[in-house]
């Protein structure tokens, strides 16, 4: 038969600090993911989602921690070389890793700042979705196609950011166009009707309408209604399908572009001639 050799420093000791250390990390990494959302919820009721989220975050990653050093000292290893080990090469993924500090900084200015939060629909950079969490080194939006999109901090804070949900009331803004035959109060009287039937547009702030401009085949209004946050895209798109139903019953012509040509009284009738292939 052949005799197993270990190593001299697996003893029994080694083995049974061995199974209180495995015991120890068994218990505790449970308790610690429970903290996590313990205090998650508890700051996101108080202070809102990302504070949660970082609370959580920073509780458990410290907790981790925590049991990894208690973890090694029940095994007998000296923290002591460990330690001066550890800050010599944390000095040198500080110089590799200045962009991940600049973008560590840049977070905490955006959590302090609070432009704007978990769940808020924003705009970087022609980028538009959902904030699904605030990190130490990036924003997380969701698409309304369903695509991840990561944004680091640094250039977040760098950018133009457009909240579209910060204020509970949206404007939705709607390029009117109508033939020139029309009358314009006839016109503004039907879109005034139509805001003041739907159910989803305010009545304050009042809808206005503006002048937009001469177009080359219509007149061009700009109709403004606002909505709840949470109905602008149903509103947008049910007032446009009413405005063309209501058109088409008032008999309102909505113009498409055309070209008239004009000689003028000094210049000669433009000859037309027709030519038929032969049968």
């Amino acid at each position: 038969m052949y005799e197993l050799n270990l190593p001299e420093f697996i003893n029994e000791a080694f083995i049974q600090n061995l199974v209180k250390a495995l015991v120890f990390v068994g218990i505790a990494l449970p308790i610690a993911a429970i903290s996590r959302r313990w205090v998650r919820k508890a700051i996101t009721k108080s202070y809102g989602p990302h504070y949660g989220m970082l609370a959580g975050k920073v509780l458990y990653y410290s907790l981790v921690a925590i049991i990894f050093v208690v973890f090694l000292t029940e095994m007998g290893f000296q923290l002591g070389p460990l330690l001066g080990a550890a800050g010599i090469l944390g000095i040198a993924i500080g110089f590799a890793s200045q962009t991940s500090v600049s973008n560590i900084i840049s977070g905490f200015f955006l959590i302090a700042e609070k432009p704007f939060e978990v769940g808020d629909i924003i705009t970087i950079n022609g980028t538009t979705g959902v904030v699904l969490s605030i990190d130490t080194l990036s924003v997380k939006l969701r698409m309304f196609d369903n695509k991840f999109v990561r944004i680091p901090n640094e250039m977040i804070i760098k950018s133009v950011v457009t909240n579209l949900t910060r204020f509970p009331i949206r404007r939705v803004e709607m390029k009117v166009s109508f033939a020139y035959k029309e009358n314009i109060a006839r016109v503004k009287g039907v879109l005034f009707d139509i805001a003041d039937k739907n159910p989803m547009a305010l009545q304050e702030p009042k809808p206005m309408i503006n002048f937009e401009a001469y177009g080359a085949s219509s007149i061009d209004l700009m109709f403004n209604v606002w909505a709840a946050k949470e109905d602008f895209l149903e509103l947008r798109n049910s007032m446009q399908e009413e405005i063309k139903a209501r058109f088409d019953k008032e008999g309102i012509e909505i113009p498409f572009p055309h070209t008239s040509i004009y000689a003028g009284e000094a210049s000669k009738p433009i000859t037309v001639k027709i030519e038929r292939g032969e049968k």
